[in-house]
């Protein structure tokens, strides 16, 4: 089996090559721009491994994207590039219209004229996993699941990115017979997680003593899925999933964000208790415009029609979670010196470091 893994030197794209070279032993092209959250020392455990190639390339450059088709004949394509913090979308939309909506659509393109010159057989075997987020439905109230068929409703620069992305993607299907399959996730945690993201900030903020910013009151609530269960998730979608249907998954690990915070200072309370306690740090401040309450999926449909079921409890993802970060400061120690912290998603007049 040959893929493409768009995106795949980023967090959750990352922790899909790994799994399909290590784990199901595949040959693998990673395909990434190596933005600033793209970083090829999360994949240092593929470092001349002869199953995977690494391609610089911007996947809105048609040229580049059309001869790694050419070139390296995938079976399947898992395509996972995206600009993806939403705070940088309030004040950056132009970068996320660009990746998630062209970049989308030149893959979608550069699929369909590859998949157009297979034999018979290759072309019924060829699939294009589109990868997504549960922010493309909005918000939630206290009670219900977002599923498959919840209509789109989505809040922010960066969710509308990825709805447009999302119906492009369903309509190559629908238009050309181009074997698509579209996935939604809830918010994703591990290993390898870029510092400006919720968990991984609290936690480096943490061992440095400074503030933990929780936005508005902290009581928006969001499904957790440790990553490595998204990347098992990803490839049975991808390998089982129908054609130009959606799989939900989730975790069912609902939080709200002060939750989330607050177990992660009671680790670093057990982990670092020099600091302790860390709980002290937690900082309320503006709320992100446009935050939507409650995200929660039903992901009945991938574990009864796929076969699937997440690995990973929140307890026992979170504490696998802090203790990867404790130990692995040559990986983030670089990524944290060109980001301090600092807030993002205001206006430049108001930004504040936290």
């Amino acid at each position: 089996m040959r893929v493409v893994v768009t995106g795949g030197a980023g967090f959750i794209g990352s922790a899909v090559v790994r799994h399909l070279v290590l784990v199901k032993g595949y040959e693998v092209l990673t395909v990434d721009k190596l933005t600033y959250a793209g970083t090829l020392s999360s994949l240092a455990a593929l470092d001349n491994h002869p199953s995977h190639k690494f391609l610089k390339a911007d996947i809105c450059d048609r040229g580049a994207i059309s001869r790694a088709f050419e070139t390296f004949r995938p079976d399947r394509v898992m395509h996972l590039a995206a600009e993806s913090h939403v705070d940088r979308s309030i004040t950056g939309a132009a970068d996320f219209v660009q990746t998630n909506v062209v970049g989308s659509f030149t893959m979608l393109e550069c699929a369909r004229d590859y998949w157009n010159t297979l034999a018979a057989d290759a072309r019924a075997a060829f699939r294009f996993l589109h990868v997504s987020t549960d922010e493309v439905y909005g918000s939630l109230g206290q009670e219900g699941l977002f599923t498959e068929a919840t209509p789109y409703d989505p809040s922010s620069p960066y969710s509308a990115s990825k709805a447009a992305s999302d119906h492009l993607a369903k309509a190559w299907a629908r238009t050309y017979g181009l074997p698509v399959v579209v996935s939604n996730c809830s918010n994703n945690y591990g290993p390898y997680h870029f510092p400006e993201k919720l968990i991984p900030l609290i936690i480096l903020n943490a061992l440095h003593g400074k503030p933990l910013p929780i936005y508005g009151t902290g009581h928006n609530i969001r499904d957790w899925l440790y990553v490595e269960d998204h990347a098992r998730a990803l490839d049975i979608i991808a390998e089982r999933g129908a054609i130009g249907e959606t799989y939900n998954v989730g975790g069912r690990n609902e939080r709200s964000n002060i939750d989330v915070v607050h177990r992660i200072c009671e680790l670093m309370d057990a982990f670092r208790p020099d600091n302790a306690p860390h709980a002290r740090l937690i900082q309320f401040v503006a709320d992100r415009p446009g935050h939507d309450a409650r995200y929660a999926i039903d992901a009945t449909r991938l574990e009864t029609e796929l076969g699937w079921k997440a690995q990973e409890t929140f307890d026992t993802g979170i504490e696998k979670t802090v203790r990867w970060y404790l130990d692995n400061a040559p990986w983030w120690k670089p990524l944290r010196d060109g980001y301090d912290g600092r807030r993002l998603g205001l206006p430049s007049s108001t930004q504040q470091a936290l």
